[in-house]
């Protein structure tokens, strides 16, 4: 039909894109104004199998669906217009780059004939995201052709496998778009494919592998690290039956998903950043196998560096292209096939004493984490206890970056309760938090919470626009600045107050109003468990802002290290007398 109206094959293009989407999955989408769109936003608002949400800002749009993608596992849609509207999407997409959630960025562009001699609104999108893309497209302008629009019904379909396999990540279709991008009159769209979801392979552990990573760990004593991956709960099932056969601790991150839950947690370790500094002397493991990305724990960090010990490294997704130190091999297996495989097999268990040397340890932190006076200020320790106890069984806790992270690392302890918790680790940026979390919070979860600093608020603030009619509790620790740069070398210096800790002395009590949340202040720690049941009962999106004296949190976290520090010292000395 070559005299097909422009804006009528805009239309008709982009819906066999969108229906190409559907059919394999796809249901969400998020999209920011702009006129260049148009097509798209069409496409998406007539097809029955999406969802939208709108964000005005593209920042915060594209954290948003990254927190959407995150909590389906499904790839979601993200729509905006040409120039520097995509360019907004770029902290986003490094995120879920790193993190393995699939996006897909559908960038409006201006057509080829406007490119090259600066028409407004028009630069070069074909490489605004570098290599964190895993795969791009750019099909064209719209043709008015049926063959042509079947080719972008299968872009669509192929885009959307891509995102998820055989590297989940971000992928971006760039399309230019003629004028005029509404249609000329009403025109009737074809009828939607079914859709069926895709499924997803695991790959089984390579034999030889397999064989040269017994000849590793058997009879010899090892550590299984569960770094800042979040696993399916079948992992949760094998690994621990895999520590038990081969008598060796899982030393846990709180974003590894071990530390609450059902399963057997007789070998889950998490209170390792207590002692590690002070006990390293006497652990020294034969073997590391690690799962997942990177510890938040310092000390486990520095311990593994350390260390001489073989690490194996299980990369389902050969995302690391240059190997850690000391990696002896790496396994690019579904986790918890490979620790089925290794089971099966029947290694020998480790040495008498191993296990229970970590598990003495992790008791004797316990103990004294458990007699720290509670002050009525607030502490941070304090809270992440009172708030994990609070919240219903099957909660979302979603961790800001720099300092609550690390808290909910030193402090979170286990529990049979079950509770994900998630956080934005893949480059660890404070950017995009709020969002990401309202974004997770479309999931199904009995409750919803959010642990954030006051930096990282602030820094998205723009993202509470997306809060409004959701179940979501924000606790903001405000410690007026970054708290994190206190305990690092910077704090010494003189212009440590204006250059790193950046205090903002804002009143978020005002953002609140602005956005129409519930708000609370918390100055004693006796009130902070009242102020987040009652939160929690309201419904709506509600703010606890807890206010932090800075120095009396930094005193508290080095008393608790120096405690568990001389309590090891003394049973050392007790040991030799």
């Amino acid at each position: 039909m070559p005299d097909q109206p422009q804006g009528v094959s805009n239309l008709l293009w982009a819906f066999a894109l969108i229906d190409g989407l559907a059919g394999a999955g796809v249901t969400r989408a998020v999209i920011s104004p702009g006129s260049r769109s148009t097509p798209l936003v069409l496409a998406c608002d007539a097809h029955p199998a999406i969802e939208i949400s709108i964000q005005v800002d593209e920042r915060c749009a594209a954290f948003l669906a990254l927190g959407q993608a995150r909590a389906s596992g499904r790839p979601v849609i993200l729509i905006a217009t040409s120039g520097s509207a995509p360019a907004h999407w770029y902290p986003a997409v490094i995120e879920a780059s790193h993190s393995n959630i699939p996006l897909i960025l559908l960038s409006a562009d201006r057509p080829p004939e406007l490119h090259g001699w600066g028409a407004n609104q028009t630069t070069d999108q074909q490489r605004l995201f570098g290599s964190h893309l895993r795969a791009f497209h750019d099909p064209g302008p719209a043709i008015a052709d049926s063959a042509a629009r079947r080719r972008m019904h299968r872009l669509g379909n192929s885009a959307a496998k891509q995102a998820l396999q055989p590297h989940p990540g971000p992928l971006q279709i760039n399309l230019p778009l003629r004028e005029p991008l509404v249609p000329e009159s009403r025109i009737d769209l074809p009828q939607p494919d079914d859709a069926s979801a895709l499924p997803i392979s695991r790959p089984a552990p390579d034999p030889e592998q397999l064989n040269t990573t017994l000849a590793l760990i058997s009879g010899q004593p090892g550590i299984i690290v569960c770094g800042a991956t979040d696993h399916d709960e079948s992992f949760a099932a094998a690994v621990t039956r895999l520590a038990q056969q081969l008598h060796c601790p899982i030393l846990t991150d709180p974003l590894s998903n071990l530390r609450f839950g059902a399963h057997d947690r007789q070998t889950v370790i998490c209170r390792y950043d207590a002692y590690l500094d002070a006990s390293s002397v006497e652990l020294k493991p034969g073997w590391i196998l690690r799962f997942g990305a990177l510890p938040v724990s310092k000390p486990l960090l520095q311990f593994m560096e350390r260390t001489v010990a073989p690490v194996i490294l299980c990369d389902p997704y050969r995302q690391w292209p240059v190997a850690p130190p000391n990696t002896a091999l790496t396994l690019a297996a579904d986790p918890a096939l490979l620790c089925d495989a290794i089971h099966t097999r029947a290694p020998a268990p480790g040495p008498a004493g191993w296990l229970e040397r970590f598990q003495r340890l992790e008791q004797v932190s316990h103990r004294i984490m458990s007699a720290e006076t509670r002050d009525d200020r607030p502490f941070e320790g304090c809270l992440i206890q009172d708030l994990l106890a609070t919240l219903p069984e099957g909660s979302l806790l979603f961790s800001g970056n720099s300092m609550p992270i690390r808290q909910l690392d030193s402090w979170s302890g286990s529990s049979a309760k079950r509770l994900r918790i998630h956080a934005n680790r893949g480059v660890s940026g404070i950017d995009g938090n709020l969002s990401t979390f309202i974004g997770m919070s479309c999931g199904d979860y009995p409750a919803a919470v959010a642990l954030l600093g006051d930096l990282a608020f602030y820094h998205d603030m723009n993202g509470l626009l997306a809060a409004a009619g959701r179940n979501l509790v924000i606790v903001l620790l405000n410690n007026n600045g970054g708290g994190i740069f206190g305990y690092l070398p910077q704090s010494a210096l003189e212009s440590y107050e204006p250059y790193w800790n950046t205090a903002t002395n804002l009143d978020f009590q005002h953002s609140a109003a602005l956005y129409d949340l519930g708000y609370q202040r918390v100055t004693r720690q006796s009130g902070f468990r009242p102020a987040l049941e009652q939160a929690l009962q309201a419904g709506g999106p509600q703010l606890i802002e807890v206010m932090i004296e800075r120095t009396f949190s930094i005193e508290r976290h080095r008393h608790y290290r120096s405690a568990v520090a001389e309590a090891l010292a003394g049973e050392a000395d007790d040991s030799k007398t």
